[in-house]
C-alpha cells in the first residue's frame, strides 16, 4: 500500500473511533422518569414469583429502588448481591429496593431458589419492560435502576450493571 492508501484508513479509522465514542454516550443516555410513568408504576397490578398481588401502597412514601432485571441477565445476576447488601444497609432509613422480574413466574422461582435476596421480587413479564421503557429505558436494555423519593419523584436512572459506591451515592441524594 503506498502512502496515500495509509493515510486514508487511518483518517477513517479515526472518524469511526470518534462516531463510536459519540454514539456509545447517545445509545446509553437515559432520561428520568416521568410523573405518568411512576403513577403507572404504583398503579400496576404486581405479583411475586408465587402468584401473591402485592400492594404498592406499602411501597409508597419511601425511598424505592427499582430494579429491572432478568435471570438471564448476566450483568443483572452480578449486581444483585450488591443490591442485596445495600437494602439490607438502609432497611432502617425507609429504603425498599424492589426487583421487577422481566422473565416468566417459573424462571424467576427457579433462579431465586438458588440466588435468594432480601428485597421483594416481582413478576414484571412484558409489561414490565414496557413500563421500563416509559420510566426513561430508551434502550429496553437491562439492568435498569430508578430509584424513586418518597415523594413520588424520579431523582436517579441508570442502564447497565451500576456499582455498590455509584447506588449508595444516588440514595444518599434521595434521602
Amino acid at each position: 500500500m503506498n502512502r496515500r492508501q495509509w493515510i486514508t484508513i487511518t483518517g477513517i479509522s479515526l472518524l469511526a473511533l470518534f462516531a463510536g465514542i459519540l454514539s456509545s454516550q447517545w445509545i446509553s443516555k437515559t432520561g428520568l422518569a416521568s410523573d405518568p410513568s411512576i403513577k403507572a408504576f404504583f398503579a400496576n397490578t404486581w405479583q411475586t414469583p408465587d402468584g401473591k398481588v402485592v400492594d404498592t401502597k406499602n411501597w409508597q412514601g419511601k425511598v424505592l429502588v427499582v430494579n429491572f432485571w432478568a435471570s438471564w441477565c448476566p450483568p443483572c445476576v452480578e449486581e444483585m448481591p450488591a443490591l442485596d447488601k445495600l437494602q439490607q444497609e438502609y432497611l432502617q432509613k425507609n429504603v425498599l429496593f424492589v426487583g421487577i422480574g422481566i422473565d416468566s413466574p417459573s424462571n424467576i422461582r427457579e433462579f431465586l431458589q438458588k440466588t435468594p435476596v432480601s428485597y421483594p421480587i416481582v413478576i414484571g413479564g412484558l409489561e414490565g419492560s414496557n413500563l421500563s421503557k416509559q420510566m426513561g429505558n430508551s434502550q429496553g436494555a437491562l439492568p435498569y435502576t430508578v430509584i424513586i423519593s418518597p415523594n413520588g419523584k424520579s431523582t436517579y436512572t441508570k442502564l447497565g450493571k451500576i456499582s455498590e459506591e455509584e447506588l449508595r451515592k444516588a440514595i444518599n441524594s434521595a434521602l
